[in-house]
C-alpha cells in the first residue's frame, strides 16, 4: 500500500510533455523584449505580493543565453536579476548573482523545468529557498510559469506569472 501511495505523490516529469505544442525552444522564445506580470503567494496560497518584470534576452555566439530581468513588486521594491544560461551536455545551466546553487535548465514538447536555490532578501538578513520552476508555452508568444517554493522540504511559498513576448515594430 505505501508503492501506491508514494507513486501518487510523484510529480510530473519533462517526459510527459515530450509531445505537448506549440514546442518550446528556449533561444527562440527567451529572445528579445519579453514582459512579465505575476503574483507570489505564501505557504497558505494567499497573494502577498504582486508584480510586473520587463526581460532583454540574448544569446552570444558560443549559444550563451543572458536574461537580464528587472521585478517592480506592488510594495515599491525593485529587483533586478541576470541569468547566464550555459550550454551543457543535459540542457543549460542556469547562473544569477543571487542563486546560490545553480540550476539545470531541460525543455521538452512544450515545456521547461528548472531547479535551483535563490537567496531572498528578509529584513533579518537572507534566506535561502529552492525554486522548482515549471514553464509551459501556451502559445508561441505566451509562456506561464508556475514556481514552488521550498526550505527544509516543506512549501513556503508559490509564484505564478506569465511572460509575454514583445511584439517588434516593422
Amino acid at each position: 500500500m505505501a508503492v501506491v501511495i508514494l507513486a501518487g505523490c510523484a510529480g510530473p516529469s519533462l517526459e510527459d510533455y515530450r509531445d505537448r505544442t506549440p514546442r518550446l525552444v528556449p533561444e527562440q522564445f527567451f529572445e528579445g523584449e519579453l514582459s512579465a506580470r505575476g503574483v507570489v503567494k505564501d505557504m497558505f496560497g494567499e497573494v502577498i505580493r504582486t508584480f510586473d518584470a520587463d526581460i532583454t534576452a540574448s544569446w552570444d555566439e558560443n549559444g550563451v543565453g543572458t536574461l537580464d530581468e528587472v521585478f517592480r513588486f506592488d510594495d515599491g521594491e525593485v529587483q533586478t536579476r541576470v541569468w547566464t544560461l550555459t550550454p551543457g551536455d543535459d540542457g543549460y545551466r542556469a547562473t544569477a548573482g543571487d542563486v546560490v546553487e545553480p540550476g539545470t535548465m531541460r525543455w521538452a514538447g512544450n515545456t521547461i523545468h528548472m531547479n535551483y536555490v535563490l537567496s531572498i532578501a528578509r529584513d533579518s538578513g537572507t534566506i535561502d529557498v529552492r525554486m522548482d520552476d515549471w514553464m509551459y508555452l501556451v502559445t508561441p508568444d505566451t509562456l506561464i510559469n508556475e514556481t514552488t517554493m521550498s526550505k527544509w522540504g516543506v512549501d513556503v511559498g508559490e509564484v505564478v506569472l506569465v511572460i509575454r513576448k514583445q511584439r517588434q515594430q516593422p
